[in-house]
């Protein structure tokens, strides 16, 4: 129903109503003119994700180093080298590190320089020294 039909031909006369032709039009939009549109509206989301995912390689080496922290002490767990309150301690610096990472990369378009790099560098050095020595 349009607003039309719902809300003028009540108030008019159906033979005025053909006659001012107020018949609802639909129109098809061709697939030649919508394709445009849709490769405009693809690639501005392609281009505004891009950098958002860690995917700058600072920012990939960084987020690699803490996955591969997050696994050294998975595995140190298991093999019972380590208690579960030290692993927790060292996931919740783990998570303070990856949170500062993301704090950095959102001032800079995504990216980290590579002052930041060296600095989270330090800090991941710092927590992987105390996986090393459970």
């Amino acid at each position: 129903m349009t607003f039309i039909d719902v809300i003028i031909k009540p108030f008019i006369p159906l033979p005025v109503y053909y006659t001012l032709n107020l018949k609802p039009k639909f129109y098809k939009m061709k697939t030649k003119h919508l394709l445009p549109f849709a490769i405009v509206a693809l690639l501005s989301i392609s281009v505004s994700s891009f950098g958002q995912d860690g995917s700058h390689p600072r920012r990939a080496e960084v987020n690699g180093r803490l996955a591969n922290q997050n696994a050294r002490i998975h595995d140190k767990v298991e093999d019972g080298k380590m208690s579960k309150e030290e692993a927790a301690k060292l996931h919740t610096e783990d998570h303070a590190i990856r949170k500062e990472e993301q704090r950095m990369a959102s001032r800079h378009d995504g990216h980290i320089t590579k002052h930041e790099q060296h600095k989270l560098n330090r800090q991941e050095n710092h927590v992987s020294r105390q996986i090393r020595r459970h």
